[in-house]
């Protein structure tokens, strides 16, 4: 039965650079088109921050970034009004901003949210790895 996932940011970052941290399970779950794999906005921001402050270093550009995402048939989640009102309504269990946004459109919008990220487990919000 296809089901509608949210990957974090290091799941996708994993998959393009076919890292071995990134599951099985993870890979199998992308692999299935007939899941519905979404990728937020504030990924793709977190991203072009560390790459302009030399945090994260990969070898493709945000354009390549932009086609791969077309070419795995992932959904660029934008941010709306309901996932800042989710995010200022979570508690301040983690405090990075990127992580408790992605946290609050997973749980906003109903995905499975596909991570390896411990600090997420505090939230009511479904995980998987």
């Amino acid at each position: 039965m296809a089901e509608r996932y949210l990957l974090d940011t290091h799941v996708f970052l994993w998959l393009i650079q076919d890292d071995p941290q990134l599951s099985d399970r993870a890979r199998d779950i992308i692999a299935d088109y007939e899941n519905q794999l979404n990728f937020s906005v504030v990924s793709i921001w977190e991203i072009v921050i560390k790459l302009n402050i030399g945090k994260l270093k990969i070898e493709h550009t945000i354009e390549d970034i932009y086609t791969l995402l077309a070419q795995l048939n992932i959904l660029i989640l934008p941010i709306e009004r309901s996932d800042l009102d989710r995010y200022l309504a979570l508690p301040l269990h983690h405090r990075d901003p990127f992580d408790r946004l992605i946290i609050a459109q997973a749980i906003d919008r109903e995905l499975i949210l596909i991570s390896v990220d411990s600090s997420f487990e505090p939230y009511s919000v479904h995980k998987l790895w």
